[in-house]
Formats: structure tokens, C-alpha cells, sequence
């Protein structure tokens, strides 16, 4: 069943914000690696995630095996936190026309850091390309927020 992200959380997921892409292997094993930038495609219930090329081999076997993916979005300012899970439609090199997604992405998430105490001469060193696009399509949002309501199906506001 495919979910449509609500407007409101769009600039959210599309920011500097701490994404993490999660797999799990025909065992159940589970991987995590950091993401690189997010698209939200139109109608608000597919996304394309960049996560670098260096850091895709487990991630792209994961989902050639199962297809099932979890993405973490965390702004570290507020701890706000949102995930979204769903079922990889396409897993490709990321095209020239992707990567100011992922510089956009990168800029912005220093500053987020910078914020809360991480030097900018460390973040900035982050390898975005080449990447590989992570396209899914959403089954569910999820509050992932710490909190009585972490984990909870995130409620149309």
C-alpha cells in the first residue's frame, strides 16, 4: 500500500537533516548506512535517496534480495524525527542532474551540525560522488520523535 507524505513534511525530509538508509539481508540481518540527499517526486509518495557509491554495495544487495527499506530523517537541533519505510522500485548509479541534490544536501547538513557543536572542518569531508539513487516508493511515515509517540504511524496534521 503505497502512503502519500503530507505537504508539511516535504522541506523537512529535503533538508540537512540526518538521514539514514536501513536494509536488512534474507537473514534478517540489519544495515544502516548514511544517506545523501533526498528528492520527494511528485504526488509525495516516492523519493529518491543518494547515499555514496562507496557505502551502497550491502544496501544494493539488501534490496535486490528483499526490496524493503527504512529511511531515518532526524534534524539534531530538536530531535524531530520521521521515518519512512517502503519498497525499493529502483536501484541505479545517480545521474549528473542528482548531484546538487546531494551538494545542496551536504551544505546544509554542516551548518545543521555546526549548530550543535560538530566543526565544520569535519563534516564538510563527507564523500558524495559518485552515488547510487535509492528510488522507493512510501508504505508508511512513521513518528520516530523520542517520546510516548515514537513509533507510532504519523497522523495527517
Amino acid at each position: 500500500m503505497v502512503t502519500v507524505i503530507p505537504p508539511d513534511l516535504v522541506d523537512f525530509l529535503e533538508s540537512g537533516i540526518s538521514t539514514l538508509l536501513s536494509t536488512r539481508d534474507a537473514s534478517l540481518r540489519p544495515f544502516a548506512t548514511r544517506a545523501t540527499g533526498t528528492l520527494v517526486h511528485p504526488g509525495r509518495s516516492r523519493v529518491t535517496v543518494l547515499v555514496s557509491a562507496h557505502r551502497a554495495a550491502r544496501l544494493c544487495a539488501d534490496l535486490a534480495d528483499n526490496g524493503r527499506i527504512a529511511a531515518g530523517f532526524s534534524r539534531p537541533t530538536d530531535n524531530f524525527s520521521i521515518q519512512l519505510k517502503g519498497r525499493a522500485a529502483e536501484v541505479r548509479p545517480a545521474t549528473d542532474a542528482e548531484r546538487p541534490i546531494a551538494e545542496r544536501y551536504l551544505a546544509a547538513y554542516v551548518d545543521m551540525l555546526y549548530l550543535v557543536g560538530m566543526p565544520r572542518s569535519l563534516t564538510k569531508r563527507v564523500r558524495l560522488w559518485p552515488a547510487t539513487a535509492i528510488v522507493f516508493d512510501v508504505e508508511g511515515v512513521y513518528v520516530q520523535t523520542p517520546g510516548p509517540g515514537a513509533g507510532r504511524p504519523l497522523v495527517a496534521r
